[in-house]
């Protein structure tokens, strides 16, 4: 496995410290910067370019969103994981609308971390269960109708299952051993998926998804 060049953005120390220990000491992970502020975290990924950048959403200055944003017009292709202590729906819907490929708390245990760092490092949009159900519950607008000009009856019964899946927050792998599928079909199916609703990653794909009811996750998760 290739090592995953991470950039670390907390404003408080003691904290980014921490977490910059801990990802030390998982295999596979190398923390390349560390940025106290919004600006820093933009400055630091447009010199070092790392795979995955870290990002809280409270800092002084330049928020967390507005990072990600700036980061995301330079180098598109990084993964950024917002971590926060923040899990209110409108936080994660702004973070994950700026092109934040994942949201962790700062209380997650550190095998949800690495997990989410690694689909955020494959291009994967990975949020927890509770995480998801927050945005469920900021998109459920029953009765609206869906937003025109996405043809959404194109997908097919497959394609609908995976989409569901990624919106609960599983990974290709999860999703491949879910459908009994190999890990090349459903990204090929998700490859679909984004042709099919007009959209260029995952993260849009799954807002599409819950913001027009496209997909319907249950009300509580296992």
């Amino acid at each position: 496995m290739d090592v995953i060049r991470i950039v670390v953005a907390d404003d408080h120390t003691l904290f980014r410290k921490g977490l910059c220990s801990l990802l030390e000491h998982l295999t596979g992970m190398e923390v390349v910067g560390e940025a106290g502020t919004g600006s820093e975290a933009v400055t630091l990924a447009e010199e070092l370019v790392p795979d995955v950048v870290l990002m809280d959403i409270k800092m002084p200055g330049m928020s967390g969103i507005e990072a990600t944003k700036r980061i995301l017009q330079e180098n598109p292709h990084i993964g950024i994981v917002l971590v926060t202590m923040f899990d209110d729906a409108e936080s994660v819907f702004s973070g994950m609308r700026a092109g934040a490929r994942g949201y962790v708390l700062k209380g997650a245990e550190p095998q949800q971390l690495r997990h989410t760092i690694e689909a955020a490092y494959r291009g994967e949009v990975l949020l927890s269960p509770a995480i998801a159900a927050k945005l469920v519950h900021r998109f459920d607008r029953a009765g609206e109708p869906r937003q025109g000009g996405i043809p959404y009856d194109e997908l097919t019964p497959r394609e609908l299952e995976v989409l569901r899946l990624a919106a609960e927050g599983l990974s290709n792998k999860e999703i491949a051993d879910r459908l009994v599928l190999s890990e090349k079909t459903v990204k090929n199916r998700i490859s679909n998926i984004f042709a099919k609703l007009r959209v260029n990653d995952r993260t849009q794909a799954v807002l599409h998804a819950l913001r027009t009811g496209l997909v319907r996750l249950p009300d509580e998760f296992p």
